[in-house]
């Protein structure tokens, strides 16, 4: 059993404060797919051009990651350019590139199709919709999207919501697409929209997940030498759906469980560019800031 994860295969040049990435390898599935492969098998549906350089081959192939739906069309692969200052929860984008991204239309293999765990990055709602309607039936169905989606087409966002287990949005994108200033409204109108689950990204505060009789918040890891947040969010669903996927569960234990995995493994990926913070990150190490993580507020007794 492995996870499908469609989106996008892209090469960053990206600038920081730290330093200065140019033409690395980035795109939301590729980012998910280095995230989850750690805990679980991927399979990636993207697009590359005849530029994308060998290195993210072997990158594919050191991860066990199945590219049988990557495909590999003539023209330029996509490319985001921009630029982070002091604060690192803002990305200002310089150039994007849509290339051969701009053409694209999943095509999902007949082996793809039996697979019962399923991640749509933040694409067209209208190619999210696609997808689900050629896999078979899903244990569990995970969705991105971001504001240019919402802003452009939020009844086809909203659509899709209606058809998957969690939506994954940051604050924003949250408010954005009900309209709700607080986040547990917010939260809770998405589950009357047939969600199971709806979490909420809120960067170095942590991340909330509400259902229907569910509720729970995580603090982030208190990364100290934050070098590059590109991918963050994608990492985050890398590890919230391969600890769903492993676990063969979808309840509130094991969502609360998942939220912490996904928090440890999203803060490897901010500690370097590109892939490189989470390329060699062991079990181990993940389980190790998981403990850090609930040692935060764990206070012991309280007596008044």
């Amino acid at each position: 059993m492995a996870i499908v994860v469609v989106g996008s295969v892209a090469l960053d040049t990206v600038k920081t404060p730290k330093g200065t990435m140019s033409r690395g390898l980035g795109g939301s599935a590729l980012h998910f797919s280095n995230a989850a492969s750690i805990l679980h098998p991927i399979k990636l549906v993207g697009v590359v051009g005849d530029d994308f350089p060998a290195e993210g081959m072997t990158f594919f192939s050191e991860k066990g990651i199945d590219t049988v739906g990557l495909e590999r069309v003539s023209g330029k692969t996509f490319h985001w350019e921009g630029y982070y200052e002091n604060d690192m929860s803002v990305a200002h984008t310089v150039n994007t590139e849509l290339n051969v991204f701009a053409a694209f239309s999943p095509k999902i293999p007949d082996s793809y199709k039996k697979e019962k765990y399923l991640f749509l990055a933040n694409i067209d709602p209208v190619l999210q919709r696609s997808v689900l309607e050629a896999m078979g039936k899903l244990d569990c169905s995970v969705m991105d999207t971001m504001n240019y989606w919402i802003d452009t087409k939020k009844s086809d966002v909203l659509d899709v919501i209606s058809r998957v287990d969690i939506a994954l949005l940051n604050d924003q994108e949250a408010r954005s697409l009900t309209g709700e200033k607080n986040l547990i409204a917010a939260a809770k109108q998405l589950i009357t929209k047939g969600l199971t689950y709806a979490v909420i990204k809120k960067g170095e505060h942590g991340a909330i997940v509400v259902g229907k009789d569910e509720y729970f918040a995580t603090v982030s890891f208190p990364v100290e030498n934050v070098v590059d947040p590109t991918g963050a969010g994608d990492s985050f669903a890398g590890g919230l759906v391969s600890y769903l996927a492993h676990e063969k569960k979808l309840d509130g234990k094991t969502i609360r469980k998942a939220m912490l995995y996904a928090t440890a493994v999203a803060s490897f990926n901010v500690e370097a560019f590109s892939i490189e913070g989470l390329r060699r990150v062991a079990k181990k190490d993940i389980s190790s800031r998981i403990e850090r993580i609930r040692g935060i507020t764990e206070v012991g007794e309280i007596r008044l």
